[in-house]
């Protein structure tokens, strides 16, 4: 076997040393990815109960309008129902016809949560207006309002509303074609005359 020269030595040396540094750095950043990892696994196990990577409770944003004392839009807690969020706007009205809503509703992001007022003979009424003047809440409309909507009868009215008691509320209109008895001519007269 051939002699090695002292620069051949020096060199071999060199890069020896720059692979053992190379290394060592990748072992490294290994060890800190598998630790970065675990923690963000750990944090991320907890956000099943509304809770973001960085360990803050994720918030819903709702509209609360109608007969409260105080309607506006409202940050709450992933979670809340619509009993919470009719509280946040400062309670019903003495008009309010709180038995026209789902108050045990899981609210949606995004969703309006309308409190209908008590009108003649005790009748809901949402707003002042008649029923065309404007969309229907998707997170409070009643059997009564979308059977006025073209294509609804009170059979498929009353599953709309089934449906979204058993989902807890819904973000979309889209969600209800899920719903047996929509059909896409259905879904547009609905998207027209419903809002979340």
């Amino acid at each position: 076997m051939p002699e090695l020269s002292r620069s051949q030595v020096v060199v071999y040396g060199a890069i020896a040393v720059a692979l053992l540094l190379v290394g060592a750095r990748a072992i490294r950043a290994e060890d800190g990815a598998e630790q970065s990892f675990a923690a963000g696994s750990a944090a991320a196990s907890s956000s099943g109960d509304g809770f973001s990577l960085s360990g803050q409770a994720s918030d819903l944003v709702v509209d609360v309008a109608g007969a409260v004392q105080r309607p506006g839009v409202y940050r709450l807690p992933a979670g809340s129902r619509v009993e919470d969020a009719v509280k946040r706007a400062g309670g019903a009205t003495a008009e309010a016809e709180l038995e026209a809503l789902n108050r045990a509703a899981r609210l949606a992001d995004g969703q309006q949560v309308v409190v209908p007022e008590r009108g003649p003979g005790g009748v809901a009424v949402v707003g002042t207006g008649g029923e065309e003047d404007g969309p229907i809440s998707l997170g409070t409309a009643t059997v009564e309002q979308l059977d006025t909507i073209d294509g609804i009868g009170p059979v498929t009215a009353e599953d709309i509303v089934d449906f979204r008691d058993l989902h807890g509320g819904l973000a979309s209109v889209d969600q209800l074609d899920q719903v047996s008895g929509i059909g896409p001519a259905t879904m547009e007269s609905l998207r027209a005359r419903l809002q979340p």
